[in-house]
């Protein structure tokens, strides 16, 4: 059998998107962003439409699924029914054979496999009253006249019973709910079921409770006079809602929420292997409840599972760099198309898979940032700012990222890519013309610039030229009690510990040295 997995998914008019289009990549989707940048949006759309769930779109209501911005537009319009506007969400899939999938029911002009939701409003059978509605002062949107419709690129409708690609979704700022719980175990089940399958067991369960009846109460009512017991047979009490996912005994529900998330994303992730129909998982926010150990192991988890495609939404610095930053793309509130980090150069994706302690999410979702290399350009450039400006970094949206010399370059590919204005402040190390000119003439360009100090022989680090723009004040605080080493020895020893005192004790005398004042400036313009 042909691996089934997604393409492309676009939608038109879905919560913050007026338009949308994503092309997949058949492993692993990493979504990453800003919170309230779209990425649970993605997730919530790919779920719904492979659901094929009606009762669950108008759980959710269609004033919350349709982008606010359109219905406000209508709204303060003419508000002519033919500009109603509409609802749609489209997943292209790749041709794994199924021709109840292949057709031009969408919005491009070829034959494609897929399926799509279309909520439009039924103008001809309701258009009086849909007139009639609009036309009161302060209308409302007309939601309730709208159709709600699964439909295949065949043009063949489908119900939550037809399923193309099972799929499950976990999202872990739900769980720990017994809904969520019931609704993960729900669908875990029907993705290893038919719907042949489902009807029998729920019979042969239907089956028990009806021969406990006859057996077990039939003897117990005869004692109890008018009243008697029975058992439940509503549709809270089906075999759906008494199963149960057991880990060594023991149920998921009572487990911790960082061990119910990684158990079942492993569990979903396990059962490919041994041949379980289970073709695509969504992941919200996996990191979310785990330990530092647990994180990892799952992401070791997810990277070994090379069979079923995944789409994760995450906040975390290890998900999205260990799991290779070439399936990321970046969302952002201002627009309507992922930024791919497919063109990052393979040596910075493979630098950032290992290493450790990485701020690639940090760097990426700043506006602009200034890099330094150690903990005690990162204490004083914040409070040098401060000083120049009279306004903190983090008002004026500049960022400070210590990585540490040796990785500027990985952070100013991503600066490239994603267009991020970034000011590199480093030590000469003796020889600024090769350590800070020749070294970055690839990078430099109008939204990176690098900022150094040229003296090769008396300014060389920070440290150095702290002490010669402020040798008193540093006399001043670090002289006493020095026996055998100088002040610019001992500062050069100690270089976090001084910065941290000069932070707490001088900064308002505290001189910056001139390249950190160019660069404070530069990254400010």
């Amino acid at each position: 059998m042909r691996v089934k997995f997604i393409k492309k998914i676009r939608f038109n008019n879905f919560k913050r998107y007026k338009s949308f289009t994503y092309s997949a990549r058949e492993n692993r989707n990493i979504f990453i962003g800003d919170n309230e940048a779209g990425k649970s949006t993605i997730l919530q759309a790919i779920d719904i439409v492979l659901r094929g769930s009606r009762a669950k779109v108008e759980s959710l209501g269609l004033e919350t699924l349709f982008n606010i911005d359109v219905i406000n537009n209508f709204l303060s319009s003419n508000k002519n029914l033919e500009e109603l506007p509409e609802l749609t969400i489209e997943i292209f899939l790749n041709d794994h054979g199924n021709i109840n999938l292949e057709g031009l029911n969408h919005s491009g002009d070829k034959v494609c496999h897929g399926m799509k939701l279309t909520c439009k409003p039924l103008i001809d059978d309701y258009g009086i009253e849909i007139k009639s509605a609009l036309e009161v002062e302060s209308p409302l949107f007309p939601f309730e006249y709208y159709s709600i419709k699964f439909e295949t690129f065949a043009g063949q409708s489908y119900t939550q019973n037809r399923r193309f690609l099972n799929h499950i979704l976990i999202d872990s700022s739900l769980i720990g709910t017994e809904f969520a719980t019931r609704q993960y175990t729900k669908s875990l089940y029907e993705t290893h079921t038919d719907l042949t399958q489902r009807h029998n067991h729920n019979h042969a369960f239907r089956q028990s409770k009806s021969t406990f009846r006859e057996s077990e109460l039939k003897t117990l009512n005869q004692n109890v006079g008018d009243y008697i017991f029975d058992l439940q047979t509503d549709t809270s009490s089906s075999l759906e809602h008494n199963l149960m996912i057991m880990d060594k005994g023991v149920a998921i529900s009572q487990m911790g929420k960082g061990k119910q998330c990684f158990i079942k994303t492993e569990f979903a992730l396990k059962q490919k292997e041994g041949g379980s129909p289970i073709d695509l998982i969504l992941i919200e926010e996996p990191e979310n409840h785990l330990s530092h150990l647990n994180m990892k192991k799952l992401i070791n988890r997810i990277e070994e599972s090379t069979n079923t495609q995944a789409f994760i939404a995450t906040h975390s610095n290890s998900v999205c760099s260990r799991l290779d930053l070439h399936n990321a793309s970046l969302l952002t509130a201002s627009a309507n198309k992922p930024i791919s980090l497919k063109d990052l150069p393979n040596s910075t994706a493979n630098y950032f898979i290992k290493a450790p302690d990485n701020k690639i999410l940090e760097f990426i979702l700043s506006e602009s940032v200034v890099l330094v290399e150690g903990d005690a350009e990162f204490m004083l450039v914040d409070g040098f700012y401060e000083k120049l400006f009279g306004d903190k970094l983090e008002n004026s949206n500049i960022h400070v990222i210590s990585v540490g010399g040796t990785s500027f370059k990985r952070y100013l590919d991503l600066a490239k890519l994603l267009n991020i204005k970034t000011a590199v402040i480093r030590d000469n190390d003796k020889d600024f013309n090769k350590n800070c000119i020749e070294n970055y003439t690839d990078y430099v360009s109008d939204i990176i610039k690098i900022f150094y100090d040229e003296d090769n022989t008396n300014r060389t680090t920070l440290e150095k030229c702290l002490y010669l723009d402020n040798t008193l004040l540093c006399d001043e605080l670090f002289k006493p009690g020095r026996k055998t080493l100088t002040v610019q020895e001992y500062m050069l020893k100690n270089k976090a510990d001084v910065a941290f005192n000069l932070l707490l004790e001088a900064m308002p005398r505290l001189v910056a040295p001139d390249y950190i004042e160019r660069a404070l400036r530069w990254i400010k313009e």
